[in-house]
């Protein structure tokens, strides 16, 4: 799948064990899947609902052919291979979470699948790298760009810092 795919996707990373092997294994698992990948700074966090080593985050762009519901199922693979094992409870400490944001320009609303992704807009650790990657880029509900939306974001409680680039 190395080839440059026809559809631009937004991914979001996050690690809250072990992050420093965890999020430099996947983004080289993607480069393998998808080829050249646009990559954020990675920022560091306190975990949000729930009690756990702080999260890093950040955001991978990537192009790809694969449907919304197949690149989904590649995703929930990767995430296996780093051992996240899915439990009933969503808010759990995890070595790789990765979340499919966008698919181009497409609002999809096809039951697990939420297009785009309504954390764009909650979460700073989701937003703030965005806003860094794809800061000039609309989103398809809004239609605001991420750096309006980022600039506009009011969350004081939602600190994070950026981490030193050391994943490649």
């Amino acid at each position: 799948m190395t080839d440059r795919g026809s559809v631009h996707a937004w991914l979001s990373l996050g690690s809250n064990m072990a992050p420093e092997n965890h999020i430099p294994r996947a983004l080289r698992d993607l480069e393998v899947l998808f080829g050249e990948l646009q990559v954020s700074p990675i920022y560091e966090s306190e975990a949000v609902g729930l009690e756990g080593d702080n999260f890093h985050n950040l955001v991978v762009g990537i192009y790809t052919d694969l449907s919304p519901r197949a690149l989904v199922v590649e995703l929930r693979k990767l995430e296996a291979r780093h051992g996240r094992r899915r439990t009933p409870d969503r808010f759990a400490s995890r070595t790789l979470d990765i979340d499919l944001l966008t698919y181009g320009d497409q609002i999809v609303d096809d039951g697990p699948i939420q297009l785009p992704r309504d954390e764009i807009v909650k979460y700073a650790f989701v937003l703030l790298p965005l806003s860094d990657v794809a800061g000039d880029e609309l989103h398809p509900h809004s239609g605001r760009t991420y750096s309006q939306l980022w600039e506009a974001f009011d969350q004081p409680d939602q600190y994070l810092w950026r981490v030193e680039d050391r994943v490649r």
